[in-house]
């Protein structure tokens, strides 16, 4: 077992299952919160670590297959590759940003709240990085267990109704998943679960391969979610711990843009052939429709959630426009979207802690109050809205490069939805920040020292970027290659 150290992908299960289990089993609150920092930062370590050593000379350190079940063709197989190295190293940011901004007493039982938070970590490294499908699929679902319970006990007043919905969605989605791995598993050659045998498989006819397609696709737009499978999200982002939401919109939706690039489409071009315009109009619809819902929002929490909805919407019709711009570009923005969301759920989150109000209409003038914190938010909602010279515009642009490509009209539609991007995000931040201040923001207070740094590396992500995005690019050129080659 001790063997499994010596690479990279196993480190990244090991470190936060680990982290959880003594979360969960240590005697003092206070302690949680630090072995979850510590346990997080080495997991971003580890992955910064696998990008300097990620060419064929150490493919050993970066790919890993442990004997699981021989008798049905099942192994934990685990690779960090250019598509997984990037997801990865977003979830690695993302919870130690999160355990820093979380205090240690913010809420009961913070032992469980941390332990649950890195069982979580774990479950989201293993989809990623998982080249099996029964532990894709043994992943996804640890992953999601997690977030119920976080979700149920430390979540708003109306936390079970908008948990039961979340659940009752993502069980549909993962059933009709399972279906779909078994179905395709019994009919490979060689009775795998392993990707290769997936991509393989030449025994699923064209009607097979239309009717898997869709299951594994509703289970995929359930997750990201995209219009109409979206309507669990707002109630769930909105009744949500924060720093569970910052988890979901900013790193866990994306296992649905993941799984279309890395199990859907690769395994069913034939379907896809044919699905394709259908569902690009779909989403395109849905990006627009989620864009107007969010201008008329009077709820911060759920004008973020909406505009995650529209930009999920976009990186999705990059990805199925099948161009190798536009999905280089969708998977840039699935790190960006991740980075800048977090950003604003943090400053969302600062506001309803000193307030306890998440009513855009009842807040105004924290500007004077909170310069810094004002500063900084701006600096995330430009991103957001994809200004040029930060990271969401590099993204943005290229796949509107390879959307055009695919259908000018298409593309025309789906710009609408920027304009309507800067609209509520701008308008957002007026009312909330800026005007005069009332007696809710009255007592306002800046940010600590601690969020201050939390921000600055954010924004440096940001401009870094935005301005030479070429390191990342050349870590997932061969993605779009791989997938795309599947349809010549």
């Amino acid at each position: 077992m001790f063997a499994a150290f010596d690479n990279f992908p196993a480190l990244l299960i090991w470190l936060p299952l680990l982290g959880g289990i003594l979360s969960f089993t240590i005697g003092k609150e206070g302690k949680a919160r630090m072995i979850s920092l510590i346990s997080s930062f080495l997991s971003l370590g580890v992955v910064v670590a696998s990008y300097f050593l990620s060419n064929s000379n150490y493919l050993e350190l970066n790919a890993v297959s442990y004997v699981w079940m021989p008798q049905i063709g099942a192994g934990f197989g685990f690779v960090l590759d250019g598509l997984t190295r990037l997801l990865c190293l977003l979830t690695a940011i993302a919870f130690p940003i999160v355990f820093l901004v979380t205090a240690k007493d913010q809420y009961k039982r913070s032992h469980a709240f941390f332990g649950l938070m890195l069982l979580t970590q774990t479950g989201l490294m293993g989809v990623f990085m998982a080249t099996d499908a029964l532990v894709f699929y043994f992943f996804w679902e640890l992953a999601l267990i997690p977030v119920y319970f976080l979700s149920s006990i430390w979540g708003g007043e109306k936390r079970i109704r908008a948990t039961f919905k979340f659940f009752i969605y993502t069980f549909v989605g993962s059933l009709l998943l399972l279906i779909g791995i078994l179905y395709v598993y019994m009919n490979t050659s060689d009775q795998s679960f392993s990707i290769v045998s997936f991509y393989n498989n030449t025994k699923l006819t064209s009607g097979e391969q239309h009717w898997l397609f869709l299951l594994f696709f509703v289970a995929f737009a359930i997750k990201m979610p995209v219009f109409p499978f979206h309507t669990w999200q707002p109630e769930a982002y909105e009744q949500a711990p924060t720093p569970v939401t910052m988890i979901l919109s900013g790193v866990m939706v994306k296992m649905g843009l993941f799984g279309l690039i890395r199990w859907l489409l690769p395994i069913f071009p034939l379907a896809m052939k044919d699905y394709q315009q259908g569902l690009i109009i779909m989403i395109t619809v849905g990006m627009i429709y989620a864009s107007l819902v969010a201008i008329y929002q009077d709820n911060i929490k759920r004008l973020i959630a909406y505009s995650s909805i529209a930009h999920i919407g976009l990186m999705a019709v990059g990805i199925l426009a099948l161009k190798n711009v536009s999905m280089q570009g969708a998977v840039l923005q699935m790190f960006n979207h991740g980075i800048n969301i977090i950003a604003l759920w943090i400053a969302a989150e600062l506001v309803e802690r000193q307030t306890g109000i998440t009513k855009i209409s009842a807040l105004g003038g924290i500007a004077q109050r909170a310069p810094k914190l004002a500063m900084f938010l701006v600096l995330s909602a430009m991103a957001n809205i994809a200004l040029p010279l930060t990271n969401g515009f590099v993204g943005e642009f290229m796949i509107f490069n390879g959307l055009y490509q695919y259908s000018p009209w298409i593309t025309a539609v789906a710009g609408i939805s920027i304009i309507l991007s800067a609209v509520y995000t701008l308008n957002m931040i007026k009312n909330v920040f800026y005007g005069e201040t009332v007696a809710a923001t009255a007592s306002f207070t800046d940010i600590s020292r601690l969020h201050v740094w939390v921000f600055i590396g954010i924004t440096i992500i940001i401009f870094v970027l935005g301005v030479y995005p070429t390191p990342v690019l050349n870590v997932i050129h061969q993605t779009a290659d791989i997938i795309l080659n599947r349809f010549n």
